[in-house]
């Protein structure tokens, strides 16, 4: 992106950011005194903003609006959540100001504000960016998000209609059981996900740069110094880098289970589960939430059948006689054995048979 279109969004992004930040304030004192602060109170706060400061009227209506949109939806939702009385784990939250220096700069344009001509992205308020396209738009899209992410990088994403590709039938069904050995265990042995290890190859030069951080950390109120601003840019392009390793990994991994498969019995696994066990780290690592998410939303655009199967007993149920043990089996062991049939298999096969089972596939 050129300078000029960076300084551009940097500063249309200034003026959302203040206005997120008066309806915070706006909205705390309607909630202390008791009054209601609706989308209509915003609007017009907002109109007699721009009539009143021509910083403001400098940018464009579109994001400053739709950015009103938003706050309303979140603080709607936060009370909603206050009403219903849920645990303070369970709420939303409400809307809190965003920082110069800590919040990402982040641009909502509607169908109106926005357009697409000869490979440009051309923006409310005389805005255009050369944009280098991942893929192609199949559908005019409805609305657009203009974001740069922690490394510095803009991006924009699109909303269009889905469209389904579908596949050719193969006549083959498969049973998917997730773990921390190795990331995903199948029915088929062509078809097993090993556990690439992305963050652990990292952490050395990840602590090597947070010991940077630490060392040149300003104090409180200070603003960084460029070494310290240096050292924090490499430690969120490491991050990022292996962030998309694993989205990398999934996505492929994704498509050739996807493409070899009509029907997929996939264990409707819960990263919470194993987030405060003693292997935490490594099922960070292995990223199993975001390779389950990036295998279902791969089976659905391709017009395959997904089944998410509870994942309650499945490394106690037999997947040939289906007699459940007395006891829950050790982590350490990893055979299964089944006392009624006498089956053995090796636990986490065992445990991907059983999701064909429960899903109602025939594993043949």
């Amino acid at each position: 992106m050129s300078c000029t279109a960076n300084a551009v969004l940097e500063a249309e992004w200034a003026r959302c950011r203040w206005l997120w930040n008066e309806c915070c304030a706006r909205s705390k004192k309607a909630h202390a005194e008791g009054e209601k602060c609706g989308p209509a109170r915003l609007d017009k706060m907002l109109t007699e903003a721009r009539t009143a400061m021509a910083w403001l009227r400098e940018g464009s209506s579109v994001p400053q609006q739709q950015l009103i949109r938003d706050f309303a939806k979140s603080r709607a939702k936060a009370l909603k959540d206050i009403k219903a009385r849920l645990p303070q784990r369970q709420r939303t939250g409400m809307p809190r100001f965003k920082k110069k220096h800590q919040a990402d700069p982040s641009l909502n344009y509607t169908r109106r504000g926005f357009r697409l001509k000869d490979g440009r992205l051309h923006l409310a308020g005389g805005i255009v960016v050369t944009v280098v396209w991942s893929r192609e738009v199949p559908e005019p899209p409805s609305s657009a998000r203009v974001y740069r992410d922690s490394v510095g990088h803009w991006h924009v994403s699109f909303v269009v209609p889905t469209l389904t590709e579908a596949l050719p039938e193969t006549g083959r069904v498969i049973g998917i059981d997730w773990g921390v050995k190795e990331a995903a265990t199948t029915t088929s042995d062509d078809h097993d996900l090993p556990h690439a290890e992305h963050g652990k190859n990292a952490a050395q030069r990840l602590a090597h740069y947070q010991r940077m951080m630490a060392g040149r950390k300003p104090r409180k109120g200070q603003p960084g110094s460029n070494g310290y601003k240096a050292a924090k840019k490499q430690t969120a392009k490491l991050h990022k880098r292996v962030a998309r390793q694993r989205q990398d990994a999934a996505r492929k991994w994704a498509e050739r289970v996807v493409r070899d498969h009509d029907a997929l019995a996939v264990e409707d696994f819960k990263p919470k589960f194993l987030a405060k066990s003693t292997m935490a780290r490594k099922a960070a690592d292995a990223a199993i939430g975001a390779t389950k998410r990036a295998l279902v939303e791969m089976a659905r655009k391709h017009g395959r059948a997904v089944h998410l199967v509870h994942p309650a007993h499945t490394t106690m149920d037999c997947a040939q006689c289906g007699a459940r043990t007395k006891h829950a089996l050790p982590l350490s062991e990893r055979t299964y054995a089944c006392t009624a049939c006498g089956a053995v298999s090796p636990r986490d096969k065992n445990s991907a048979r059983v999701m064909l089972v429960r899903a109602g596939l025939q594993p043949g």
